[in-house]
């Protein structure tokens, strides 16, 4: 019965976050209401605060989820048998986050969170988090790509990582306000600046 509990309180939770991406995606953070979650989740005022004391808690919810499953690509991507070059990477982890960036999905929500952590620094922990995360990932590549003799060996991988991640939120935003960016398009770019043997 407790375990019964558990998944109708996790559903009930989920309820409010899909409610609130919804509303977010809409009309931004500042704009949405707290009224405007209830009404778009169907719950009521009490059943929403059960769960979440205030709009900037399920902000920092969601930009924890939305953040998780694209940290699991990537490490997806470059823990794989085979290597894969930083271009096909790139593409790779674009594509993830055009299918991602959808009327409504979770990622149209980075660049506001983005905003947000540089005036909340509460609301800005699960955005420095993800960007630590992900560097951290594109350090353990770059440890790959050297490995293979595809890097010198005194490579420096923190700026690798630094640098090669910078490229993501531009791709975000290129892809949300001027619609004109593929995940080639980003993949073949890489290519030029950082030119490989293939293996």
């Amino acid at each position: 019965m407790p375990r019964v509990s558990e998944e109708h309180l996790e559903r009930r939770r989920q309820q409010i976050l899909d409610a609130a991406q919804v509303c977010f995606t809409r009309k931004g953070f500042h704009e949405t209401s707290m009224q405007d979650v209830f009404t778009e989740s169907g719950l009521s005022a009490g059943a929403v605060y059960r769960y979440f004391t205030s709009k900037n808690e399920i902000i920092r919810a969601l930009v924890s989820n939305t953040m998780g499953p694209l940290r699991a690509r990537l490490a997806e991507i470059i823990r794989g048998d085979e290597l894969p070059m930083p271009g096909e990477v790139i593409r790779l982890l674009t594509a993830e986050i055009v299918k991602r960036s959808g009327p409504d999905g979770p990622l149209r929500l980075a660049p506001q969170a983005w905003a947000l952590a540089m005036v909340q620094p509460d609301s800005g922990v699960p955005v420095r988090e993800t960007i630590a995360a992900m560097r951290e990932l594109w350090v353990e590549y770059g440890l790959r790509l050297r490995e293979r003799d595809l890097l010198p060996a005194d490579a420096d991988l923190d700026a690798f990582a630094k640098t090669i991640i910078g490229v993501l939120p531009g791709f975000i935003l290129q892809h949300l306000l001027l619609e004109d960016i593929t995940p080639d398009d980003v993949g073949r770019g890489l290519e030029l600046m950082l030119p490989l043997p293939r293996t």
